[in-house]
C-alpha cells in the first residue's frame, strides 16, 4: 500500500483537470478533484459554451431580417433574455450532471471546496486534509479589471451570463476576443453597444488585414468603435453610468463590462508559501512535462498562461496523464493550432500572420479575395467575406490561412488538417471545390496579390 491517500490530487475541474482526472482514473490511478465553483470550469459556465449559445441568439436577428430577400414575409419579432438565460443555464446544469457522471464513472473522486496547498504533498479542502503523491494545479484563468474610481460598477464576462435584464446601451472596454465577441452579441440582441479601446486595432496578434476587415464590419453593423482612448472613472448617476474618457469626454451607458485580459488564477492556494514559481503575471512557470520547480507539483491550462484555449488544455491533460501513468510521451504540438472567434462575421484563423511570416521566410506570397457571398446576394445584409491564404514560393506550402465571414471557424478547421498534414498550394490548386460555397474560394485562389 503506498504511503498516500491519492496518487493524484488536481485541484480545478475545468477542461484539463477533468481530462487529465478521467484518464489517469481509467488507468488504475487513485485521483482526487477538487472544485470550488463549478464543474466544467470557465469554458463550460462562463466561457465558450454559454458565449455560443448567446452567439446563436444573436444571429437571429439578422436571419429575421434577410429572410424578406427570400420571399418571407416576418411578423414582429421580440427577444425575453431571461428566457434565454433560463434555457442556457438547464444546459448548463445537464452538462454538469454529464461531467459529474463521467467523473463518477471513471472512478474519480470529486471534493467540492475550495483547496489549500500545504506541503509538497499534502492539500486541504475545507478543512479536511488530503496525501497525494502528484498533485495537479489546472485552475485556469480570471477575467482582469483596472483599478479605477467607480470599478466596482465594472462587470466581466462572468457576470455577463447572468443579468437579469438586458442594459439598452453598453460600452465594452477592450480589443481582444472576448470584447469583440460580446459586442456582436449585445448588437445582435438589439443593445446599443460601443468599444472602447486603448490600442489602434482590435485583436492583437492576429492577422492586420483581419483586424482592419473585422474592424469596419462591426462600424458598418452599427456598433461604435473608439480606438486610442481608454476609462478614467466610472460615476453613477442615478440610473444610468457616465463614463469619464481619458480625453475629459464623457459617454453615458446603462452597463460598462470589462474585458481586458484574463489573468491566472494562481495565487490564494498556498502555492507562494511553498516556494512554486511564477512568472511575472502570476503564471506557474512549468517544464515541457507540465512540472514545476516542486517536483511533486504539475500545472497545466491557463494557468501557465501559454496557449489558452480549451482544447489546448485538454490536450495537455492528455499528454501529461500518458507521460505520467501511460509511459508514453506525445507532447503536445503548439504549431498550427487553429482558433476562433465568434464574433459576427465570424473569424477562423490558423498558422502564421503575414507579419509571422515575412519574418520567418524570405519568400512569401499571399492570395486574398474579399467577396459578398450568394446569401448576402439576395438577403441586402450588407456583409462581406475576408479569404486570405500564405505560401512560401520556394517549397509551396501553405503556412497560414485566415477567414472573415459566415462558417469560417467551419471552413478553417478543416484546413487547419491540410496545414498540418504540409499541405501545398499545388494541393490546393488540384482539389476541386464544392459549388457553390464560400469554401470553394480557398481552392480557387489563382493569382497572389502580393
Amino acid at each position: 500500500m503506498t504511503q498516500y491517500d491519492y496518487d493524484l490530487f488536481i485541484v480545478g475541474a475545468g477542461s484539463g483537470g477533468v481530462r487529465a482526472a478521467n484518464m489517469a482514473a481509467a488507468q488504475g490511478v487513485r485521483v482526487a478533484i477538487a472544485e470550488e465553483r463549478y464543474l466544467g470550469g470557465t469554458c463550460v459556465n462562463v466561457g465558450c459554451v454559454p458565449k455560443k449559445l448567446l452567439v446563436y441568439a444573436a444571429q437571429f436577428s439578422g436571419e429575421f431580417e434577410s429572410a424578406a430577400g427570400f420571399g418571407w414575409t416576418m411578423g414582429k419579432s421580440t427577444f425575453n433574455w431571461p428566457s434565454l438565460i433560463a434555457n442556457k443555464n438547464r444546459e448548463i446544469e445537464r452538462l454538469h450532471a454529464v461531467y459529474n457522471n463521467r467523473l463518477q464513472k471513471s472512478g474519480a473522486e470529486i471534493i467540492i471546496g475550495r483547496a489549500q496547498v500545504l506541503d509538497a504533498h499534502t492539500v486541504a479542502v475545507d478543512g479536511t486534509e488530503y496525501s497525494t503523491e502528484r498533485m495537479l494545479i489546472a485552475t485556469g484563468g480570471w477575467p482582469s479589471v483596472p483599478d479605477i474610481p467607480g470599478k466596482q460598477h465594472i462587470v466581466t464576462s462572468n457576470q455577463m451570463f447572468f443579468l437579469d435584464q438586458l442594459p439598452k446601451r453598453i460600452i465594452i472596454v477592450g480589443g481582444g476576443y472576448i470584447a469583440v465577441e460580446f459586442a456582436s452579441i449585445l448588437h445582435g440582441l438589439g443593445v446599443k453597444t460601443t468599444i472602447c479601446h486603448r490600442g489602434p486595432k482590435l485583436l492583437r496578434g492576429f492577422d492586420e488585414d483581419i483586424r482592419d476587415f473585422l474592424a469596419d464590419e462591426l462600424t458598418r453593423k452599427g456598433i461604435d468603435i473608439l480606438f486610442n482612448t481608454d476609462i478614467e472613472a466610472i460615476e453613477s448617476t442615478g440610473d444610468c453610468f457616465a463614463a469619464r474618457l481619458i480625453d475629459g469626454s464623457q459617454v453615458s451607458t446603462d452597463l460598462v463590462m470589462y474585458a481586458t485580459g484574463r489573468t491566472p488564477n494562481s495565487t490564494g492556494f498556498g502555492l507562494e508559501k511553498l516556494g512554486v514559481e511564477l512568472d511575472g503575471d502570476a503564471a506557474i512557470k512549468v517544464n515541457s512535462d507540465y512540472q514545476t520547480n516542486v517536483p511533486s507539483i504539475y500545472a497545466l491550462g491557463d494557468v501557465t498562461n501559454r496557449v489558452n484555449l480549451t482544447p489546448v488544455a485538454i490536450a495537455e491533460g492528455m499528454a501529461l496523464v500518458n507521460k505520467l501513468y501511460v509511459n508514453k510521451s506525445k507532447p503536445v504540438d503548439y504549431d498550427n493550432i487553429p482558433t476562433a472567434v465568434f464574433c459576427q462575421p465570424t473569424i477562423g484563423t490558423v498558422g502564421l500572420t503575414e507579419a509571422q511570416a515575412r519574418e520567418k521566410y524570405p519568400d512569401i506570397d499571399i492570395y486574398k479575395t474579399s467577396f459578398t457571398s450568394m446569401k448576402n446576394s439576395l438577403s441586402g445584409m450588407d456583409e462581406k467575406t475576408l479569404m486570405k491564404m500564405i505560401v512560401v514560393r520556394s517549397t509551396d506550402r501553405v503556412v497560414g490561412m485566415h477567414m472573415v465571414g459566415s462558417d469560417a471557424p467551419e471552413i478553417i478547421q478543416g484546413m487547419a488538417v491540410a496545414i498540418r498534414a504540409g499541405a501545398t498550394k499545388a494541393v490546393f490548386d488540384s482539389t476541386i471545390g464544392i459549388h457553390p460555397t464560400a469554401a470553394e474560394e480557398f481552392v480557387t485562389l489563382r493569382e497572389p496579390v502580393s
